[in-house]
């Protein structure tokens, strides 16, 4: 991700280090370096979205069969509100009785009464799908922009990152998409994996293949333009930070820097699409989890109905907390992934 080519000589106090490849950072590596960012990811924003889905169960109750967004820092995910409570099942996590005043309040008891690990409810299935799409996604990036950076030209450097940014999410969306419903329809129904053989012929049955992507669209309306601004900005902001900082290559707070402002502007950019996701993905679960009939809907056709109804400013609506979550999630992640993938270069440097 790093490219050769951030290594421009600064002024001459400017902090040295050995010149190493990137390119000589293996898969296998490079699987680490992005495994060990999605896990601090989730593990440091995980609690923030549990104390929220707790505060809006406070003051509208979740009802069984009810569809919710978790969200672990890397990915929203479809969680049912369980039918049977009394089983002390996985699920019923966010329906422990409760009353907070506010974040801050919610924090302190629930680690006091529930215990700090309840701060985390919910993030193991969830790290099953979201850690192998984190990699997935970030590996492929690398590969595409290592490719397409040799056939842009200099004036033009930020086609490169864009297109593989948008490439990268196209492909990892496509490849998550049916996971993610099978995911969702065995949380919802409590099925065993024996169970996944059945589920996956009655989908077809019922939705034919299309069926595995229903919510495939709109998710690729915000993804795809998301991820395209924000590695464009990534690439050009982390560059002028190196040369700024006058040094020779990145290092964690530069690129966790470089991050969060493009992680702020991608969110602006595509905060439109965000809302209409938003819109539609609670009866898309209900669909996933009910077996009804998916109801035709553009997202053209909910934009104008948003600005109809409420006005222009509806398709910024929820701007400010979408960005206080994707601002440090994507510093953190993208800081712990160069930073990693740094060390693992610097050490294979020194073996050659």
């Amino acid at each position: 991700m790093i490219s050769d080519n951030l290594e421009r000589p600064g002024p001459s106090n400017a902090k040295s280090s050995p010149r190493c490849q990137l390119s000589n950072v293996s898969l296998m590596q490079t699987v680490i370096s992005s495994s060990t960012g999605a896990i601090c990811t989730s593990l440091l924003m995980t609690p923030m979205d549990v104390v929220k889905i707790r505060i809006q169960q406070q003051a509208k109750p979740i009802t069984k069969g009810e569809c919710f967004l978790y969200n672990n820092g890397l990915m929203e995910h479809f969680c049912t509100a369980c039918a049977e409570p009394k089983k002390n099942l996985p699920c019923e996590w966010y329906q422990r009785p409760s009353h907070f005043t506010g974040t801050f309040d919610a924090f302190i008891k629930i680690a006091r009464n529930e215990g700090v690990r309840s701060l985390w409810s919910g993030l193991s299935p969830t790290l099953v799908m979201a850690v192998p799409s984190t990699v997935f996604y970030f590996s492929v990036y690398d590969f595409l922009h290592s490719h397409l950076k040799e056939y842009c030209v200099k004036r033009a450097e930020w086609v490169a990152p864009m297109v593989a940014g948008a490439f990268a999410r196209t492909i990892a969306g496509t490849v998550v998409s049916p996971l993610e419903m099978i995911r969702t329809k065995m949380q919802s129904e409590m099925m065993s994996y024996k169970d996944v053989g059945s589920a996956i012929r009655t989908s077809v049955l019922t939705y034919g293949w299309r069926g595995f992507y229903l919510g495939w669209a709109p998710t690729l309306w915000r993804d795809v333009p998301f991820s395209a601004i924000y590695w464009a900005c990534v690439e050009t902001f982390r560059k002028r930070l190196i040369v700024w900082r006058g040094r020779t290559e990145t290092n964690f707070g530069i690129s966790a820097t470089a991050a969060a402002a493009s992680g702020i502007v991608a969110a602006l950019c595509t905060a439109p699409f965000d809302v209409v996701k938003t819109q539609r993905q609670v009866s898309l679960g209900k669909v996933i989890t009910t077996g009804t009939k998916p109801r035709s809907t553009s997202t053209m056709s909910v934009m104008q109905d948003l600005v109809s109804n409420r006005g222009f400013t509806a398709l910024w609506a929820g701007s400010v907390p979408r960005i206080a979550k994707i601002a440090p999630a994507c510093a953190i992640m993208l800081g712990s992934y160069d930073f990693w993938k740094l060390y693992f270069a610097h050490r294979n440097s020194l073996k050659d």
